[in-house]
């Protein structure tokens, strides 16, 4: 996915050359901040495709640029910090990243999980509509209506979504969607997929009416129903 622009905030000089470096290698073109608030503005004038932001910034936390940049944006996040305990990483994945990446960091892998984010961002226009009870997913265009409205999904409820109705009716054990989702190394994180699947379920009721669409296999996983 050469040529779409990727925003990078981190306040370490040597890390955000060699990002640059990195991202410039694998044709991507590069916009740079060191702080969060420029990172924002640079999100709201220049639309880049994706951005990687650090937690530790010197104005704010990364945490608080992913959730204001999820408020108005549909962008993919991978969260790049040097903290690797579980609780830091769940806590950005709930707050709008879609991916979180250690310091130091391999670069293959970085551009690896960027090319899989942006991937899970824009599918082919090949893919298909899928239609239930009111429900469109529409996977080439991203769009999903209810009942002839609009509903907003963030690009993870978004591709649980895509991967519960391409496989309708069949069961999606908790690591399958942890794993198609956020990755192989996400497949014991259980309560953030539980998580995103209640927001999801809430987007796809209407008023006070019964979840519907999402079916819980309890303690297994999820099916796609009509």
């Amino acid at each position: 996915m050469a040529g779409e622009r990727i925003l990078v905030c981190d306040d370490d000089p040597q890390i955000l050359r060699a990002l640059r470096l990195v991202l410039r290698g694998a044709g991507y073109e590069v916009l740079t901040s060191t702080t969060g608030e420029e990172a924002l503005d640079r999100a709201a004038i220049a639309g880049p495709h994706a951005a990687i932001i650090d937690l530790m910034l010197p104005d704010r936390p990364g945490i608080e640029v992913c959730m204001e940049l999820r408020s108005w944006s549909e962008l993919p996040i991978i969260v790049l910090s040097a903290v690797t305990d579980e609780e830091t990483k769940i806590a950005a994945l709930q707050n709008g990243a879609d991916d979180y990446v250690t310091k130091p960091f391999a670069s293959g892998e970085l551009v690896a999980r960027l090319q899989a984010v942006l991937r899970r961002a824009g599918r082919a226009a090949t893919e298909p509509r899928i239609e239930a009870g009111g429900l469109v997913v529409d996977l080439a265009a991203r769009s999903v209506t209810l009942d002839g409205g609009e509903v907003h999904l963030t690009p993870i409820e978004f591709a649980l979504l895509r991967a519960l109705a391409v496989n309708r009716g069949l069961l999606m054990t908790h690591r399958k969607l942890l794993a198609e989702v956020w990755g192989p190394e996400y497949v014991d994180a259980t309560p953030l997929l539980r998580t995103h699947i209640a927001n999801l379920r809430r987007k796809l009721q209407a008023g006070g009416e019964r979840p519907r669409f999402i079916r819980t296999d309890s303690g297994i996983g999820y099916r796609f129903t009509e």
